[in-house]
């Protein structure tokens, strides 16, 4: 029998020592190395013959041959997007969001939708009833969907051996527990080593897996980092528990784009696709109000467009606030910054606050644009012309710069109806087909403040 050993490991980077410390080395948070018991076989394996016979041999790249990636096509149009256009055969993916959001019931409708596969469905963290409560709230069924509520890795081979499902969830890998480490669940050795288990079956068996992850208090994936890296796909499943819509994002996508959103509506009956976000992101009123502008935004290769909502006060105390939600507060500062100095408007004194509506998070920059016309909007306390939206740039001398796939955001605001949009002069060359909605080309923000007010 081996001798058991004890090790050290960083629950936040999975960094290992021998001995304990109070910062780790490695990423620099306190008291985050906790002890764990390992096993570790310094067996020596002899040389086999048959294995150097057969053992794997380099390749020049021109004589591999290439592949066309096979990929299963699910009923969800949003999950296939984020995915690159499916489910990648033998790909691992990475599922984390935060408790509650619906992870579960995401992957739970979504499998039981594909009545052509046979899905194998494991859960450490519910019983069969519970699961069985929510598929029938979703009100769906499918006779090749199993399920398997156990957390002993060797026992779940066993099983995948026996029905060779042809696609597998694993809920959560945090439950999971590996019998060739004797750490506890959740830990950071056990993560790991289940993960790489997990891996390793995939690949040979080309069978793809969803691994539901759970996430720290400050938003990232529990466990060591490198999960990240070893997995081919990582999404973030998130969203507002005062609001009905969740956002599917890729944060890594070997097999695609690695900057899609998919969007759903939380219901009774599960989750609903929204195939047109732009016109649950836009607030529906009946008169024009002061402090709100329309941007034409991307996220991957979807076009959106986006209401950015601005509300400037004269400050009531002695420092003036700056808030903002869905947008990055430091690129807020540097736009007030612009207005003050190239256009002369006195932000200095004035309260600031920044709403991106729907509680969704932009970081397109080709929004600028659309946040200096909501704020000097509010600032004037003049409403911007109905059927107007902004999409552009904005540098630090007050100039409008181009943005890429200009044209994709000017027919999304035709397509709902928009009239006239206002972008960068320098985009003129890229723009090629006709359309109805009117251009407007500006250089500096002098002019849109001029033309708007």
């Amino acid at each position: 029998m081996a001798k058991q050993k004890t090790s050290f490991f960083c629950q936040t980077c999975g960094a290992e020592s021998a001995k304990w410390q109070g910062k780790c080395p490695s990423c620099n948070e306190w008291n985050t190395i906790v002890e764990e018991i390992i096993i570790k076989e310094n067996k020596k394996e002899s040389w086999d013959p048959i294995q150097e016979k057969n053992a794997p041999k380099s390749k020049k790249l021109q004589d591999v041959s290439t592949i066309e990636t096979q990929r299963i096509i699910t009923h969800d149009a949003e999950l296939n997007r984020v995915l690159g256009g499916g489910i990648v055969a033998g790909s691992v993916i990475l599922v984390a969001g935060e408790p509650g959001i619906g992870k579960s019931t995401l992957f739970l409708q979504a499998c039981l939708q594909m009545q052509d596969i046979t899905t194998l469905y494991i859960s450490g963290e519910e019983s069969m009833q519970q699961i069985k409560m929510r598929a029938d709230r979703i009100n769906a069924t499918n006779d090749q969907f199993y399920v398997l509520t156990v957390t002993d890795t060797q026992t779940i081979f066993n099983e995948i051996k026996k029905i060779k499902p042809t696609l597998i969830i694993i809920d959560s890998i945090q439950t999971l527990a590996s019998p060739f480490i004797e750490s506890a669940p959740g830990s950071v050795s056990q993560i790991r080593e289940c993960t790489a288990e997990i891996i390793r079956f995939a690949k040979a068996t080309n069978t793809p897996v969803f691994i539901i992850g759970h996430i720290t208090k400050d938003g990232t994936i529990a466990g060591p980092k490198v999960l990240e890296h070893m997995v081919d796909t990582v999404l973030q499943f998130e969203g507002d528990r005062h609001y009905a819509y969740r956002i599917l994002r890729t944060t890594k996508n070997r097999f695609g784009n690695a900057s899609e959103l998919g969007i759903y509506e939380m219901s009774e009956n599960g989750l609903r696709q929204i195939s047109n976000p732009s016109e649950i992101l836009i607030t529906q009123k009946e008169e024009s109000l002061s402090g709100i502008a329309i941007a034409a935004t991307l996220e991957g290769a979807r076009p959106l467009l986006i209401e950015t909502q601005a509300l400037v006060t004269h400050a009531v105390y002695g420092t003036p606030q700056r808030t903002v939600s869905g947008f990055d507060l430091r690129r807020l500062q540097l736009l007030l910054a612009v207005l003050e100095k190239r256009g002369g408007f006195q932000f200095g004194v004035k309260d600031v606050f920044l709403n991106i509506a729907g509680g969704i998070k932009v970081e397109d920059p080709a929004i600028d644009l659309a946040v200096i016309a909501a704020l000097l909007s509010s600032y004037e306390d003049t409403a911007i012309a109905h059927k107007s939206c902004f999409v552009g740039e904005v540098g630090l001398s007050g100039e409008i710069r181009a943005v890429n796939r200009i044209e994709q955001r000017i027919a999304e605001a035709d397509k709902l109806g928009f009239e006239k949009i206002f972008v960068s002069k320098f985009n003129k060359k890229s723009l090629h087909s006709k359309t109805n909605i009117e251009i407007v080309m500006l250089s500096k923000i002098e002019e849109m403040y001029r033309m708007l007010f």
